[in-house]
């Protein structure tokens, strides 16, 4: 019967070395069940599992190894697999399979101890550690903005998963790092179409507050709001006595405006990254068509609903026209969207901040809650709030090397 070996190599790295030992192996013709490598400072650690044929000395495949390891100052370990414990093995590898992502400005020893206990206590296995940020340079003589990010794929299915994903919302909060927690399957690997809230997320202002102050009914609209947040009244219902007290506004005001909102950090990049990659990009919104319009220009969206002021003689009437575009709405037309692309709803990703961006966040492939309220967060599969919206890219899975940083 062949025998099972695992052999481990560790030290400075140097050029050549994956061909050298794999020489060696090929020499004696060794199968390489599994390998991989990392490099962290210089310094390398190779694993190779192989088989050895029955008519082949190991001992003078262990005599070779080592001698090439000791020419090269590398720490050469190998040991023997137990045939049953491999077959253990290769039967886990049909286990689920999640990938667990942490985004912050940094990444701490303690944030990673956090995060691995929950996975050891919900009985995963981590199968392997990605870093997706570029390595941070300690002077930062620019002042750029730093950000850290790693990716951990777990195996296993959790003990509790409502209990973990709680755990990991009370880690994120105590140390100021995001967790993004999901499934890796074949649809996290091929999402087609983005959809964005817009109010707060791909800009730092509600819209409706700004008009108000710029037709004196600020105090009058908050009032609405207020009631409307304690259940007095229905988002609707608040919404249309919001926008009556606008009347009279002059429609080269809501221009100036638009122009002038602030985009959201990070906004310019993930669009721009997004649609050079192919990903249909949307906005749904309960804002308004005249900010959306602005934006769907300037960033390149392909898509666009949104609540549209009656304007005339080029003043607002204080009505809307068309059906008033609220949370159940925004789901509706995300699964409308897909159907015009083609896609399973699971192909989607869905990003918000409030209540109401709750159906649509729920129902996409990958829900996330930026910059969100407290009960926003507490039900979307990932947040991000110690980032930009560029933040996204990262919880998709891409590395720093893959984005475009160029204006």
């Amino acid at each position: 019967m062949s025998k099972l070996i695992l052999i481990n190599i560790a030290g400075q790295d140097n050029k050549g070395l994956d061909t050298c030992f794999t020489a060696i192996l090929a020499h004696y013709n060794v199968n390489v069940l599994d390998i991989g490598q990392s490099v962290i400072h210089e310094h390398i650690s190779l694993g190779i599992l192989v088989e050895i044929p029955v008519d082949t000395d190991f001992s003078s495949i262990f005599k070779d190894m080592l001698y090439e390891g000791h020419k090269r100052h590398l720490a050469v370990e190998i040991k023997p697999v137990d045939i049953d414990e491999y077959e253990r093995w290769v039967q886990a590898q049909g286990k689920e399979r999640r990938i667990i992502t942490m985004l912050g400005k940094k990444v701490t020893a303690h944030q990673i101890s956090r995060v691995t206990s929950v996975i050891a206590e919900n009985g995963l296995n981590i199968d392997g550690i990605t870093r997706l940020t570029g390595r941070i340079s300690l002077k930062n003589e620019l002042d750029l903005p730093t950000r850290a990010s790693i990716q951990l794929t777990v195996s296993g299915t959790p003990v509790n998963l409502k209990s973990m994903r709680g755990d990991f919302m009370e880690i994120s909060q105590e140390t100021g790092i995001d967790i993004s927690f999901h499934m890796d399957n074949i649809y996290s690997k091929n999402r087609k179409l983005v959809v964005f809230d817009m109010d707060s997320t791909l800009i730092q202002a509600e819209v409706i507050d700004e008009l108000a102050k710029l037709a004196g009914v600020g105090e009058d609209v908050a009032k609405i709001t207020e009631s409307a947040m304690r259940g007095e009244i229905d988002f609707k219902e608040s919404f249309k006595r919001r926008v009556a007290l606008l009347k009279g506004l002059k429609e080269e005001e809501l221009k100036d405006m638009a122009a002038n909102l602030p985009l959201s950090e990070g906004v310019e990049l993930v669009t721009r990254t997004l649609k050079g990659l192919g990903y249909k990009l949307g906005i749904l919104s309960g804002g308004f068509t005249f900010v959306g319009k602005y934006l769907k220009e300037k960033l390149g969206f392909d898509y666009l609903h949104a609540n549209e002021l009656v304007i005339r003689d080029g003043i607002v009437t204080g009505e809307v026209t068309g059906e008033i575009i609220d949370g159940e709405k925004k789901a509706c037309l995300l699964k409308q969207l897909a159907e015009k692309e083609k896609i399973s709803i699971e192909q989607t990703i869905a990003v918000g901040d409030g209540a109401n961006d709750l159906p649509m966040i729920t129902i996409a492939g990958l829900g996330v809650a930026f910059n969100a309220k407290p009960i926003v967060r507490a039900r979307a599969e990932t947040a991000i709030s110690s980032v930009g919206l560029d933040g996204l890219l990262y919880l998709i899975g891409m590395h720093d090397r893959e984005i475009p940083m160029g204006g």
